[in-house]
């Protein structure tokens, strides 16, 4: 599976691992009622997960209850391992919008029985996303206003500044536990205003004036 992209690109460049974070926004975390982490918390998503604008989420049978996540996602553009702070950009190839959809029945009861939550997140069609925008055409990823529109009723409405964790920390955490690759998608996390999507819903996802993401829940 390849990306889309915005604009031209000289080849295609296969989707990767995808690597998320979660309580990256401190509203969020409170929402959830989780403590505020002082280092990024990630997980891993399957790239059989991804679909693109127009695509539709399937609700799986094993779940009663998915919820929205709005993200901004970083791809990276070149191989890296322990990378500092002030080279992270130079790794970067683009941005985009995604959804980390997310089965919360299941996360919450696997969280209660102390297991691994990683089936919650990672069904077919979990991770819809935009076309990627080279980062040449971003002045400031770290500045970027993101929203959620559920049925036309926006849902989240934030801006990445609001990241606990800004994207040259959270490359250079993530490059310490393991090597990132071409391709490989980083999902920087969510806003507050989470909820339930149901069957029939139409999902609306912007980043800025840069990129947008419409999927229905089917």
């Amino acid at each position: 599976m390849y990306y889309k992209f915005k604009d031209k690109v000289k080849s295609d460049i296969n989707i990767g691992k995808l690597v998320c974070l979660a309580r990256s926004y401190k509203k969020h975390a409170q929402e959830m009622k989780s403590e505020i982490p002082k280092e990024p918390v990630i997980f891993l998503k399957p790239a059989s997960s991804v679909i693109f604008n127009g695509d539709k989420i399937k609700i799986p049978e094993m779940s009663k209850c998915i919820h929205h996540e709005v993200e901004l996602g970083i791809v990276i553009g070149k191989k890296c391992k322990n990378i500092s702070k002030k080279d992270a950009f130079d790794y970067i190839l683009g941005y985009l919008v995604a959804l980390d959809i997310t089965a919360r029945d299941i996360q919450s009861e696997f969280k209660k029985k102390g297991w691994p939550w990683t089936i919650a997140k990672s069904f077919d069609t979990f991770a819809p996303i935009s076309e990627v925008v080279l980062k040449e055409y971003i002045t400031d990823p770290q500045n970027l206003d993101i929203s959620l529109k559920v049925n036309g009723k926006l849902k989240q409405d934030s801006n990445t500044s609001f990241m606990i964790f800004s994207i040259e920390e959270i490359i250079e955490f993530i490059s310490k536990v393991m090597t990132l690759e071409p391709g490989d998608l980083i999902l920087t996390g969510t806003p507050e205003g989470v909820d339930e999507i149901k069957k029939g819903d139409i999902l609306e996802a912007k980043l800025g004036n840069i990129c947008s993401l419409k999927v229905i829940v089917d």
